[in-house]
């Protein structure tokens, strides 16, 4: 019934009721996700009321993502999340960093602008449709994660990852590829017709 009325037109209101009570801290699920940066609403996104958001005119969040609750999404060198993405809880995703800056630019450092500070990093991260980022990962500014990945919990993504890779670790290693995970379930347990590469 609830999810009836809220793929109905009513919806888009319904999701701005939830965006205020979102401001008070709590673990509920709110659903649906103005993208600002295509300037369309979609629908099916859902985000933890406790997720925090930086520079959202630089998230770039597809439609069917789930954002757990406790996350972190830093938008300052921009953040690309694809179709139906998950994101568990406790989780981080940075576009920026300021670990070498903080002691090259010492005093100054909060004087200057971010493209002015010796060492600053801001670097784009993109992260393909229907990836898995388990509980507690942290993904760092210019990591590239392909489409149908596992990103193991607690895992630490720095740079490339290629589609349907089972990655673990800090450092992170690749472990596996999640088309040879699947393969066994297409016989009996799911539609192949649904299968989100098909």
């Amino acid at each position: 019934m609830l999810k009836k009325l809220y793929l109905s037109p009513l919806g888009v209101f319904i999701s701005g009721i939830l965006h205020v009570a979102a401001v008070f801290p709590g673990t509920f699920m709110v659903y649906g996700y103005y993208n600002r940066k295509d300037r369309k609403f979609k629908k099916h996104t859902r985000f933890s009321a406790s997720a925090k958001f930086i520079n959202k005119r630089k998230l770039n969040i597809a439609d069917h993502v789930w954002i757990g609750h406790y996350t972190l999404l830093d938008g300052t060198g921009e953040v690309n999340i694809g179709e139906g993405v998950q994101i568990s809880s406790h989780s981080v995703i940075y576009s920026h960093s300021s670990q070498d800056s903080i002691r090259l630019a010492g005093k100054d450092f909060i004087k200057k602008s971010p493209q002015n500070r010796p060492g600053y990093k801001i670097k784009p991260v993109t992260i393909g449709d229907y990836t898995f980022i388990g509980t507690s990962s942290v993904i760092l500014p210019g990591a590239t994660i392909g489409k149908g990945c596992i990103i193991g919990a607690g895992s630490v993504i720095s740079g490339n990852i290629p589609d349907y890779a089972i990655v673990t670790g800090n450092p992170s290693k690749i472990i596996g590829d999640t088309r040879e995970r699947d393969k066994s379930r297409f016989k009996k347990l799911i539609d192949k017709d649904l299968y989100y590469d098909f």
